[in-house]
């Protein structure tokens, strides 16, 4: 297995674990103390805001490679197995699904419309 293809199984079983982590806070089974980590792990991992911005060289993407994986790690033995093994599931179910390029496309085109229309109104001000 070449380094590149290591990487890329790793980002997915991130990726999968995240969404895991938010199916496993929701659910009822599920300890307190897991449950509020694991929001606040998904939520960090899915917002946009990052600890430190992404454009400071080498540290920027540091949160990304460890707090990430190191809350995920926690939180993932904080779960009891029938909760994680559920949890899992459902994110493979929900990562599996097709996704469309048409809708992705038509939102594109909604956007770009909004912005001439835009773009016109404000040369005509």
């Amino acid at each position: 297995m070449t380094f590149l293809t290591r990487a890329k199984d790793w980002a997915r079983r991130i990726k999968r674990d995240v969404v895991a982590v938010w199916f496993a806070a929701r659910d009822p089974k599920a300890p307190v103390v897991a449950r509020i980590l694991a929001v606040v792990v998904a939520a960090y991992a899915l917002s946009p805001i990052d600890l430190i911005p992404d454009f400071l060289p080498v540290l920027g993407y540091l949160d990304d490679l460890l707090i990430v994986p190191l809350g995920l790690m926690l939180v993932l033995r904080l779960l009891p197995p029938e909760v994680l093994v559920a949890s899992r599931a459902k994110a493979n179910a929900l990562l599996a699904r097709p996704r469309s390029y048409a809708g992705a496309g038509l939102v594109i085109c909604a956007w770009l419309l909004c912005g001439v229309a835009i773009g016109y109104w404000w040369s005509r001000r």
